[in-house]
């Protein structure tokens, strides 16, 4: 397992899985051990996968300032992997809340980005969360779902702030609940450092109007990504994100929630792999 030292001396590690031209991914949660994206449903039997653990994530260091877990701090931690690992220009892939990172990242770095993939990615960085409608109407899809009647109640109750956050509903954030599924969903909370979650959009994270005004110059080809059956970000948001950028795509995944290699890892590998070829 690698380790480099991030700006401040905390040190950070990273996995590498496959062979290949590398591509670097940046995990979601906010804050979750990368160890939860395992080889993206294969796509490392088509590129070298270079997964970061984030700062007091996985196998990295926690560090002295807990103020650095903000998003915006992580990018100097992003580009202190590209000088390690010796790239001048580097392909990025982020899932979930790490796509905020890499637009920041991207924003900041715009010539050091080779192509960029965002996958099922929140764009809190644009200013454009995921809405509390997207996220029910995409609930409401899966009604014949026979987890549905005992899930959606508590999930309700979470969209209008009256309840907390509860692993009853954790279905609906995936387009099959299946063992697969089921035992993705139980390591989450073991994988995630919840004090680092909360401080990762903390004021001062984000600067929407100056982030997309730094996108929309970007060179770099695009992939967007979304999931059929996911409500955050909804498809919707996702092409709303495409258009930030002058040379980006979107794709729809059918039927996939918010980890779509898990869904269908044939359809997801084929489609991101062919982007990064």
């Amino acid at each position: 397992m690698p380790i480099f030292d991030a700006p401040d001396g905390t040190r950070l590690a990273y996995h590498q899985r496959g062979a290949g031209r590398p591509l670097v991914v940046l995990p979601g949660g906010p804050m979750r051990a990368s160890a939860y994206l395992g080889n993206l449903g294969g796509l490392d039997a088509h590129h070298r996968l270079v997964l970061l653990d984030l700062r007091g994530t996985g196998e990295s260091e926690t560090p002295a300032d807990p103020e650095t877990y903000r998003c915006d701090r992580l990018v100097d931690d992003v580009e202190a992997l590209r000088l390690r690992l010796g790239l001048e220009r580097m392909d990025l892939l982020a899932h979930s809340a790490g796509g905020s990172l890499a637009l920041l990242y991207a924003a900041r770095y715009p010539q050091r980005i080779a192509r960029l993939a965002l996958v099922t990615a929140t764009p809190w960085a644009l200013g454009w969360p995921a809405t509390a409608g997207d996220r029910r109407a995409a609930a409401l899809s899966r009604a014949s779902e026979p987890w549905f009647a005992d899930a959606f109640p508590a999930f309700e109750a979470w969209l209008d702030g009256s309840g907390d956050f509860d692993p009853v509903f954790v279905p609906f954030f995936h387009g099959r609940w299946d063992d697969t599924a089921r035992a993705h969903a139980g390591r989450e909370e073991a994988e995630t450092n919840d004090e680092a979650a909360d401080a990762y959009g903390a004021d001062g994270a984000w600067d929407p109007e100056a982030t997309r005004a730094a996108l929309a110059r970007l060179t770099a080809p695009v992939l967007v990504l979304a999931g059929g059956a996911d409500g955050g970000p909804a498809p919707a948001l996702a092409r709303r994100t495409a258009g930030v950028f002058p040379h980006a795509e979107c794709v729809v995944q059918p039927g996939a929630g918010h980890y779509p290699w898990l869904d269908d890892p044939r359809w997801f590998t084929r489609r991101v792999s062919a982007f990064f070829a």
